[in-house]
């Protein structure tokens, strides 16, 4: 099972979005500043996840969100409160 996931910064007007085998464990990683971009924005939320079976499912995804209308759906969106 892989995991489409979108978090929000905490301190910092930014978000990010992956995908992972394991939630709990690449928040951690995210949190922890063992990732380049994220280290920069601690702390992070998990605002919004999708499941899939199949990992170039979650990928496409992933593309989608990291696009302009994925991105204009994530501003937009009630998962984004700001």
């Amino acid at each position: 099972m892989y995991f489409l996931y979108i978090l929000k910064s905490l301190s910092f007007p930014k978000t990010y979005v992956g995908i992972t085998d394991n939630l709990n464990r690449r928040l951690a990683q995210h949190n922890s500043g063992l990732h380049f971009y994220t280290k920069r924005y601690i702390p992070w939320k998990i605002i919004y996840t999708e499941e899939h079976s199949d990992r170039i499912v979650a990928h496409q995804r992933e593309l989608y969100f990291k696009h302009a209308s994925g991105r204009k759906w994530i501003v937009s969106s009630k998962t984004n409160p700001n």
